[in-house]
């Protein structure tokens, strides 16, 4: 199933967002800066795309790390994965961090997250005086072994 998703870019130079290959489940988004961006060490930064998604309603977009970036550079998106709501149509930005050993550089059109399109379902609470009983319980970190 494809998904109509309309993109405002900020400038005409500003690149869509891509799939490296058919199956891939996620497509690759790309920094729009005017200048390089130092990451140093341990250190985050927020970075912008120069894409504005409007996505149809009970659709998310959700931003997540790149693995190529995560092995060899130690890059990830700080709060991974992000969500994009529906209602949001500015500019998507993008809060990298590096938990790698060196300052990491990110360059004007440099690949640093990748973004996949979810259904959303919306729930629906109810209040209970007791909650039905199952194996685990209150169970919590570590109840399971694991």
């Amino acid at each position: 199933m494809k998904v109509n998703v309309r993109i405002k870019k900020a400038a005409p130079d500003v690149n869509l967002p891509k799939y490296q290959s058919d199956m891939a489940a996620g497509f690759d988004i790309e920094a729009y800066i005017s200048t390089p961006v130092v990451i140093p060490i341990g250190e985050r930064r927020l970075i912008g795309t120069g894409l504005h998604f409007q996505l149809p309603p009970d659709f998310e977009l959700q931003l997540r790390p790149r693995s190529g970036l995560a092995l060899k550079h130690g890059i990830t998106l700080t709060n991974a994965p992000a969500t994009i709501d529906a209602d949001f149509t500015g500019e998507v930005k993008v809060i990298v961090e590096n938990r790698g050993n060196a300052p990491f550089v990110v360059e004007n059109g440099m690949r640093i997250c990748q973004g996949v399109i979810n259904k959303v379902e919306k729930a629906q609470f109810s209040i209970v005086e007791e909650l039905s009983e199952t194996t685990r319980g209150a169970g919590g970190f570590g109840s399971t072994s694991v």
